[in-house]
């Protein structure tokens, strides 16, 4: 059992609650989650085992996608509805759709925000919801992300809240998204529900409710390479196969390629990631994961 896995996150568990769930299921201790997701929201969580766990990072990397309900006329400390409201207004005129789409339109891209407090982000090693239960001030810094689309799917002026389908880079907080584009508009703005639908190759229509999980077992896991597709591939020389799964440079100097992190295949077999050294031109191998599941029993 060394692959992915598809999970469908439910609302009131936290990431760590599903992946302990997980455990259990496949009575397996080495499981690891890829883009953590908060408690309150739902969605698209991928989960490693065994050998596979050492692909979490190169998973972290692809860009995701997610349904959000934004409300306006208040604000929490956490940006959604499970903090506390630290700014509220009752009688106030819902923007315009015309004026929502146009504010939209100016988060699409690069873009700067700053995550909030209430998050796992790490402050000095430490994760910054840690640091505030323990009483300290978090001050986080603001950091550059990238938001591919922007769309409004829905606008509710009555119940003063809208619909976003947002697709962003790794690292973006939705939450911050939600507040920066009610400050945009002049109101207060929360978070009150999120669904991510998509991370890479791992989509919401193929995920497993842990029910189902429980049903299928080990049959459930995926193998890796296919979700590894947000990487650019590269195809080694058979007659250096050896010295790749050995530690060794390719000592190919054939094709530059466009990126630096790369899934390696041979004859058609994922061996794992390499490194592009842009000095010595040949890719060198970052974790190797073939060698590994084939010295396997």
């Amino acid at each position: 059992m060394d692959g992915f896995l598809n999970i469908l996150k439910p609302p009131g568990m936290s990431s760590h609650d599903v992946i302990g769930a997980v455990r259990k299921v496949l009575r397996m201790k080495r499981v690891g989650h890829a883009g953590t997701l908060d408690p309150a929201a739902a969605g698209v969580l991928p989960i490693a085992v065994g050998q596979a766990a050492r692909l979490i990072e190169y998973l972290e990397l692809a860009d995701k996608t997610y349904r959000a309900e934004l409300t306006f006329g208040f604000a929490t400390d956490s940006g959604d509805d499970t903090g506390k409201i630290t700014e509220e207004v009752t009688d106030f005129m819902m923007p315009s759709q015309e004026a929502i789409e146009h504010v939209l339109a100016g988060f699409t891209g690069r873009i700067r925000q700053t995550p909030p407090a209430h998050s796992a982000i790490k402050i000095g090693g430490k994760r910054a919801c840690d640091l505030l239960r323990e009483g300290k001030e978090v001050e986080v810094p603001s950091r550059e992300v990238t938001i591919h689309s922007l769309d409004l799917v829905a606008y509710q002026p009555e119940a003063h809240r809208i619909l976003l389908d947002v697709q962003c880079s790794k690292g973006t907080y939705i939450r911050s998204l939600c507040l920066d584009i009610g400050a945009a508009l002049g109101l207060p703005a929360t978070m009150t529900f999120l669904v991510r639908s998509r991370v890479g190759d791992f989509a919401l229509a193929d995920a497993l409710t842990l029910e189902e999980l429980a049903g299928a077992g080990e049959g459930a896991v995926l193998e890796p390479a296919h979700f590894l597709s947000h990487l650019e591939r590269y195809d080694l020389d058979p007659r250096r196969e050896k010295a790749f799964c050995n530690g060794l440079g390719t000592g190919e100097r054939q094709r530059v390629p466009e990126t630096d992190t790369l899934r390696v295949y041979c004859g058609g077999r994922f061996l794992g990631i390499g490194r592009y050294d842009r000095a010595s031109q040949e890719v060198i191998p970052a974790k190797v994961i073939h060698r590994e599941l084939a010295a396997k029993p």
